[in-house]
């Protein structure tokens, strides 16, 4: 049975990108076991997709401030045995920077990725064979392109993200309808008005969903706050892990949100998403191939709430 390893470490919204690409493998090599290195704080997602057999968490993240401490330099010295312990068929490094070629040339197998051209760093010295990706596809075609050069199989028409989520139960939570409200951002020009968050809010509370406003800082937690104040009857959740989180996307009737990971996960779970755009083009890293979502907006034009309330209804409405 052949072995792979995908290489996508960070950050949320690309992680989610790449599991199409896990699906393409997944079908085109039907007797394959695919394992995927990514960072720890997001392992929840690739353990969302059937076909991922195996996880490997990465602490690129927490280990770079402290790398010399010997706690540091044994968790580093882990990761590396382990990584090391199974001998791949081809280790294919979709992110293409020098901390995904890193762990790449670690790795034990053929190594493939982006050529010089084609990555924001010249790294193929790190890799076995490079291949050409053309800057101007969205980030998930990018992902598909490279893996099925690498594998050499044909493309299949579609996006499939592969993944499901449990709805969650939560306590916090009453039953019925609810929407979730994504407004978090770690980049300032992406945020979206708060006076157009709570006119969205209060239409999506009189059209009958209570809306749920999550957080992921003392910054955003405050923000849930205060239009959770100015939205009838919303909900500020306690912290969510990530899959929490997707279980909670994975119930809601709708989702809004800012260019962020969530909401593209949102999307990827079939969720009816409208991913709002304020600085960020969607064409290169918006919602893209999934069954039930919108892009609204684009830099320096973000949409109104009635836009955004629009584009929901439009994709509540939608038959699968």
């Amino acid at each position: 049975m052949k072995k792979i390893l995908l290489v996508k470490t960070s950050s949320m919204g690309d992680v989610v990108h790449n599991l199409p690409a896990a699906s393409d493998i997944a079908a085109a090599e039907a007797q394959c076991e695919l394992h995927w290195v990514v960072e720890e704080s997001f392992v929840a997602i690739p353990r969302l997709h059937p076909s991922v057999k195996r996880v490997i968490p990465v602490a690129i993240r927490r280990w770079r401030p402290g790398w010399w401490r010997s706690r540091t330099r044994a968790e580093i010295s882990a990761f590396m045995r382990e990584l090391k312990s199974t001998s791949y068929d081809a280790v294919i490094d979709t992110q293409g920077l020098l901390k995904s070629a890193l762990v790449a040339r670690i790795a034990r197998g053929t190594r493939y990725g982006l050529d010089r051209e084609s990555a924001r760093e010249p790294l193929g010295l790190f890799y076995n064979r490079t291949f050409s990706v053309p800057w101007t596809l969205h980030a998930v075609e990018r992902n598909r392109a490279l893996a099925a050069q690498a594998l050499g199989y044909p493309l299949r028409n579609g996006v499939d993200y592969g993944i499901r989520a449990p709805q969650g139960a939560f306590q916090w939570l009453p039953a019925g309808r609810y929407a979730v409200l994504l407004h978090g951002t770690s980049a300032h020009r992406k945020l979206w008005s708060e006076p157009n968050w709570i006119e969205l809010g209060r239409r999506l509370t009189l059209d009958g969903s209570r809306c749920v406003l999550p957080w992921g800082s003392p910054e955003e937690y405050a923000r849930s706050e205060r239009l959770a104040q100015r939205i009838p009857g919303a909900l500020v959740p306690p912290e969510t892990t990530l899959a929490q989180a997707a279980a909670l996307l994975a119930g809601a009737g709708a989702v809004a949100g800012v260019d962020t990971g969530l909401t593209h996960l949102a999307g990827a779970l079939r969720v009816p998403t409208v991913g709002i755009y304020c600085a960020t083009d969607p064409a290169a890293t918006g919602l893209h191939g999934c069954a039930r979502a919108a892009n609204i907006g684009g830099p320096g034009t973000p949409p109104a709430a009635s836009e955004v309330m629009d584009a929901l209804a439009r994709l509540v409405a939608r038959e699968w």
